[in-house]
């Protein structure tokens, strides 16, 4: 009897990187959309437990995205930028999350497909590869947007279906 460990089975795709990236860009525009259902003033004070306020927390993913590809891409660590003027504006954060999807949109084609399982340094310390730092991005943006719904709740604002993910 054959070790099913050994198996000598084909071992088929389960994703692409196309489907990857479009599921990514699906849970982009919910959080874009969590962000929308927040109230002006309690996007940048409201915080339960010593958490921090959704507006931070929305920095942090842009501080993320748009870098952590583009040095996927180009092997070029940036300055891990957090903080950004936004002028107390979900406007500003608004454009500047448009402004990420725009840059994601142009680098994420740009990995090529035998590069996802290279290993990587993200943000010049995190050891990883390629696709485990794309998965944290995606979970970390995904951790931090359920933090944004339990604050919606408590604000007594439904937020939107997790499930309804347009990309």
């Amino acid at each position: 009897m054959e070790n099913s460990n050994t198996s000598t089975a084909k071992s088929a795709t389960v994703m692409t990187p196309e489907e990857l990236f479009a599921h990514w860009q699906g849970h982009r525009d919910l959080t874009r959309r969590t962000i929308e259902a927040f109230p002006e003033k309690e996007f940048f004070t409201y915080s339960i437990g010593g958490m921090r306020t959704f507006a931070e927390m929305v920095m942090e993913l842009l501080a993320i995205a748009s870098p952590g590809i583009k040095e996927i891409v180009t092997g070029k660590t940036e300055e891990f930028k957090e903080h950004v003027d936004h002028k107390n504006s979900k406007k500003v954060i608004l454009e500047l999350w448009d402004k990420t999807t725009g840059e994601l949109n142009e680098y994420f084609p740009k990995i090529k497909e035998e590069d996802f399982h290279k290993a990587i340094k993200s943000f010049g310390q995190y050891e990883g590869t390629v696709q485990s730092s794309i998965f944290y991005f995606i979970d970390n943006e995904i951790h931090h947007r359920g933090q944004g719904f339990v604050y919606l709740r408590s604000l007594n604002i439904e937020p939107p279906f997790f499930w309804e993910r347009d990309k």
